[in-house]
């Protein structure tokens, strides 16, 4: 295989012996599409970053990103948890084998826990907002007008986006329909309700007037 560019549309791939392995880590672990997806995000959010002058701890948002959607992958999802608390504790832990501290490993821990979470991150570090921004160019297109045309292309070039929009929701489905009770509250239920056949959305309402008090 050959190496990666050092530049991807003006942003640095990091290049440490920690990027290298989280890498490895998530290519051997998620499908095709979850890994281009994964890489995508971090250039995306570092190109958002860079036009908004929020400035991220290259790493940091490197693993965040590469570690956000680990959590569908049937190595290291859990059917008690949410997906985005799987991807966030096994970053966690990779970080800390690495040396990293615990509070530069929070924010990565934060940053996947968060990516599903809309506006609450971008009022966060940018190791947490970026992760989020670059989850909302390559899932949604919130953003995308933000990213210059060449740099669209270079990156896609490198990751493509095949059968992109589909395939990603096949993912999600496969990742998180063994758990749905997770996905109350969050935007998941959005794809168990249209993909997973007997689903049935649970009511905020339904919860809070079907509750032990009396009124």
């Amino acid at each position: 295989m050959s190496p990666d560019p050092t530049k991807v549309a003006g942003i640095a791939v990091p290049d440490s012996k920690l990027a290298r392995e989280a890498t490895e880590l998530v290519r051997e672990a998620a499908s095709p599409t979850v890994f281009h997806h994964s890489r995508r995000v971090f250039f995306w959010g570092s190109l958002r970053g860079l036009a908004r002058g929020l400035y991220a701890d290259p790493e940091l948002l490197y693993v965040g990103a590469l570690f956000h959607d680990l959590g569908l992958t049937e190595r290291y999802r859990r059917n008690d948890q949410r997906f985005e608390i799987d991807g966030a504790d096994e970053a966690r832990r990779f970080l800390q084998a690495q040396g990293i501290g615990p509070e530069d490993a929070h924010l990565v821990w934060q940053g996947i826990a968060l990516h599903t979470t809309p506006e609450i991150p971008w009022h966060m570090a940018p190791e947490i907002a970026l992760v989020t921004a670059g989850v909302e160019v390559d899932v949604l297109g919130q953003g995308f007008a933000e990213i210059k045309a060449s740099e669209r292309s270079e990156v896609v070039a490198l990751h493509p986006r095949v059968d992109f929009k589909r395939q990603i929701l096949k993912e999600f489905t496969a990742g998180i329909a063994e758990r749905p009770r997770t996905t109350f509250g969050n935007v998941k239920a959005d794809v168990l309700d249209r993909y997973s056949p007997g689903y049935e959305r649970e009511n905020f309402v339904d919860i809070i007037l079907g509750s032990d008090w009396p009124e």
